[in-house]
C-alpha cells in the first residue's frame, strides 16, 4: 500500500521559533522587549550581543557533522526555522528586518519585476545593472535593525552592492578581507560598548555549493568552528555571541531537469529558483498549467497555485499587493534532492548542494548561544 504525499510542505514556524523573531526579540523597544522561550537562556541578561549569521549552516548537517564543530557543539539552543523560499536574499532581509518575505518583499533568488526579472544578489538580468530601474529601497522599503545603526561586520567587497542596500541600508559598515579580522573587529566594538553588533560569514554555503557534503565540507566547518571561537575568545564580560543561519542545504548534483515540455508550453517564463521555482503561464492557462505542472511533478515537488500559497501564508502572513505581483501562478518546490532548471539561473559551475525548498535539511537552522568563559 502507497500513501500519497501532502498537498503542502512543513511551513516556516512564522509565529514563534523563526529567524524572523531574533531582531526584533533582542532589538526591541525597551520595556517591551521580551526574550522569547525559543531563545538559548544566556541571552536572557546579555549587556551586549554579538549576531553571527553562518550562510548555509543547516541544523541537520551540522548535527551529523559535531565532529568537526566543537565549539558550536558546546553551545546552547537547538534549531529554529528559516523563511520560504529557504534562500539568502529573503532569508538574510528577514532576519534584519524581522519580518517574512510576504512583508519585506524579497520573495527569491528571481524575482518578477513586472518588465524584467531580477537575479536580486547582483540585483540585475542578462542586460546589466538594474539599480536605477528599481532602487532598493523602493523595491525593499522596511528598515533593518528595527531602526537602529548597528555596526556590521561582513566581506569589505559586499559594501554598496544592491542587495547590501536592500537589506543593511543605515548600518554602520566594517567590512573585511580576511575572515580572522571578524574576531578582531567583534572584541575591538564590545571594549568600545557597542551592545549589539552583527556579523556575516558565507565560506559554508559556498563550500557547499560549489563541492557539495565531504571533505572540503568538513574542513569548511572546521574554519567556520575556529572563527566561532576566536568570537568567543573575544567576548567581554556580559556579552552573548548568538550564532544562526539563513537555510539549509541538499544535495542535489546532478540531478537537474527543466519543468516538461508540456508544463513549459504553457509557461511564458520562470522566476524563482531551481527549488522554488515560480511558472508565469501564458495569458488565460493558469488552470491547464497548474494541472498539468501537477501530473507531471507532483511524484517529486510539491506543486501549488499561487492561492494556495498566500492562502495557507507560505511565505508569511500580511502579503502586499507589490509583493503578490511578484509572484509566479504555479510553483514547484521539491521534496526530492532535485532541481528544476532554467536557462537564466546558470552560473560558472554546476551547484552541487542547493537550497529554496521546504524540505527538514532546508528549513531548519542553529540557534546557538555562548558567553564568555
Amino acid at each position: 500500500m502507497t500513501t500519497s504525499a501532502p498537498t503542502s510542505p512543513r511551513l516556516p514556524d512564522y509565529k514563534n521559533a523563526c529567524i524572523t523573531g531574533i531582531i526584533p526579540a533582542l532589538l526591541g523597544p525597551q520595556g517591551t522587549k521580551e526574550i522569547p522561550s525559543w531563545m538559548p537562556s544566556c541571552v536572557k541578561d546579555a549587556r551586549q550581543v554579538v549576531l553571527l549569521v553562518i550562510d548555509g549552516l543547516g541544523w541537520h548537517q551540522l548535527q551529523k557533522n559535531l565532529v568537526h564543530c566543537p565549539t558550536l557543539a558546546s553551545m546552547q539552543g537547538s534549531s529554529i526555522t528559516t523563511v520560504a523560499p529557504t534562500t539568502t536574499v529573503s532569508a538574510l532581509t528577514s532576519i534584519t528586518t524581522g519580518l517574512a518575505p510576504a512583508e519585506h518583499g524579497l520573495v527569491g533568488y528571481r524575482i518578477d519585476m513586472g518588465a524584467r526579472v531580477m537575479q536580486m544578489l547582483k540585483w540585475g538580468d542578462e542586460k546589466g545593472d538594474l539599480r536605477n530601474l528599481y532602487p532598493p529601497d523602493l523595491i525593499q522599503p522596511c528598515p533593518p535593525f528595527m531602526g537602529a545603526s548597528v555596526p556590521v561586520l561582513s566581506k569589505a567587497e559586499l559594501e554598496g552592492s544592491a542587495f547590501t542596500e536592500a537589506h543593511l541600508r543605515g548600518v554602520r559598515a566594517r567590512g573585511w578581507r580576511a575572515a580572522s579580522s571578524i574576531a578582531v573587529e567583534v572584541g575591538q566594538l564590545l571594549r568600545s560598548g557597542e551592545k549589539f553588533i552583527y556579523a556575516y560569514y558565507d565560506g559554508v554555503d559556498k563550500i557547499a555549493h560549489e563541492r557539495g557534503f565531504g571533505i572540503y565540507y568538513e574542513a569548511e566547518l572546521r574554519s567556520a568552528d575556529a572563527i566561532v571561537k576566536s568570537i568567543q575568545e573575544a567576548l567581554t564580560p556580559g556579552s552573548v555571541l548568538i550564532v544562526t543561519a539563513d537555510h539549509g542545504q541538499v544535495m542535489v548534483g546532478t540531478n537537474t531537469m527543466p519543468p516538461h515540455t508540456e508544463v513549459m508550453a504553457m509557461t511564458a517564463y520562470q522566476s524563482g529558483e531551481g527549488r522554488f521555482r515560480w511558472l508565469h503561464a501564458l495569458n488565460g492557462v493558469q488552470v491547464e498549467l497548474l494541472a498539468r505542472a501537477t501530473a507531471h511533478h507532483s511524484g517529486v515537488a510539491w506543486v501549488a497555485s499561487k492561492e494556495q500559497v498566500i492562502d495557507e501564508n507560505w511565505l508569511g502572513p500580511r502579503l502586499g499587493s507589490a509583493t503578490r505581483k511578484r509572484l509566479g501562478d504555479v510553483v514547484l518546490v521539491p521534496r526530492d534532492p532535485m532541481s528544476f532548471d532554467a536557462a537564466a539561473d546558470t552560473g560558472p559551475y554546476l551547484l552541487q548542494c542547493r537550497h529554496g525548498a521546504l524540505t527538514d535539511d532546508e528549513l531548519d537552522v542553529p540557534l546557538l548561544a555562548t558567553t564568555l568563559k
